[in-house]
């Protein structure tokens, strides 16, 4: 199936708070395996705007979009895809090329106020924060072009990523923490927005912004 090309120069137009909520409901209701959550999207469409720029300017749309979904099936059949209709599967590309290019805009424009989304829990007044869906969208991103990120996993500060997403091939992956402790994904998941915007200093020679914690 042919994709529209993602457009850096599109209009902003960030999702809304409903639109957000109803994206994450289109996916926990697809019925196929391979979707991704909305954490994991978050991560995915993040690395592609974090990662080495080569990986939007030279990969076709339909390279990476279906990612999200879980596939197209052989040779791009939209049949194996897992939408109701045309119009609902248009309707989601048009949300995720928006999102993409809201974030492509936070990275470049304003890296203080970019805020990943992981899921949260809340107990009592404490908050968790927990990234490995997010972690691991973003390193399924990593994939699509492994060479391209260089020796950008020999730095340290990139541990909390790799072992909250599960590791990359050919990658040494970092003595891995009882990720069975809220307390210790907590831990690695506050630490993870710091590592993302360190790396994308690093592949796109941006200056380091500051940037708080994730909530």
């Amino acid at each position: 199936m042919d994709y529209p090309r993602f457009d850096p120069a599109s209009p902003l137009t960030p999702l809304t708070a409903a639109e957000i909520a109803g994206l994450d409901q289109l996916l926990q209701d697809l019925p196929a395996d391979g979707v991704m959550t909305l954490d994991g999207v978050d991560g995915f469409l993040s690395a592609l705007q974090a990662g080495p720029p080569q990986l939007l300017d030279t990969l076709a749309t339909a390279d990476w979009l279906p990612w999200v979904w879980g596939g197209d099936g052989p040779g791009g059949n939209e049949e194996a895809a897992p939408f109701a209709s045309k119009r609902q599967r248009k309707a989601t590309v048009v949300l995720l090329l928006r999102h993409l290019r809201h974030l492509g805009d936070q990275f470049q424009n304003a890296p203080a106020a970019w805020e990943p989304i992981f899921s949260i829990a809340e107990q009592g007044a404490r908050e968790w924060a927990d990234a490995r869906d997010w972690c691991a969208g973003f390193l399924q991103a990593v994939d699509l072009m492994p060479e391209a990120w260089g020796d950008a996993w020999s730095d340290p500060a990139q541990a909390p990523l790799l072992q909250l997403g599960g590791g990359l091939e050919g990658v040494d992956l970092p003595e891995t923490e009882d990720l069975d402790d809220p307390e210790t994904v907590d831990h690695l998941s506050r630490a993870v927005p710091d590592a993302v915007l360190a790396l994308r200093q690093r592949l796109h020679g941006a200056p380091p912004p500051a940037q708080d914690a994730a909530p």
